[in-house]
């Protein structure tokens, strides 16, 4: 049973910058992926992008540029670095993780963007 916190919501303006981590807890080997999602308001939950254990990361287009994704494994712990927000990244953004590729994926309780002048 693998336990994420996130923290580091809040409210920014328009072309700000924010910082989201999650720290994960309860496993005893190394996690195999970490990542976010997220869900706007009336919207279907997105996947926004994640990293793996052999360091490789990947985001989708609507972030890429935009948003970093790094972790630190002595720390167990994801980070997503967002820059250049828009008022349509406003959402719940939820870290996930799994053990391995095909194992089942765990959920932190979510933190809110909101991205308001």
């Amino acid at each position: 049973q693998v336990q994420l916190v996130e923290s580091g919501g809040g409210l920014v303006q328009p072309g700000g910058s924010l910082r989201l981590s999650c720290a994960a807890s309860g496993s005893d080997s190394q996690i195999y992926a970490l990542g976010w999602y997220r869900q706007a308001p009336g919207k279907q939950r997105e996947w926004v992008a994640r990293t793996i254990s052999t360091g490789d990361t990947n985001a989708a287009d609507s972030v890429k540029g935009r948003f970093t994704i790094s972790r630190d494994n002595a720390k167990s712990t994801v980070y997503l670095q967002m820059s250049s927000l828009k008022t349509e990244d406003t959402a719940v953004y939820y870290c996930y993780a799994q053990l391995s590729a095909f194992s089942v994926v765990y959920w932190g309780k979510g933190t809110l963007v909101t991205v308001s002048s």
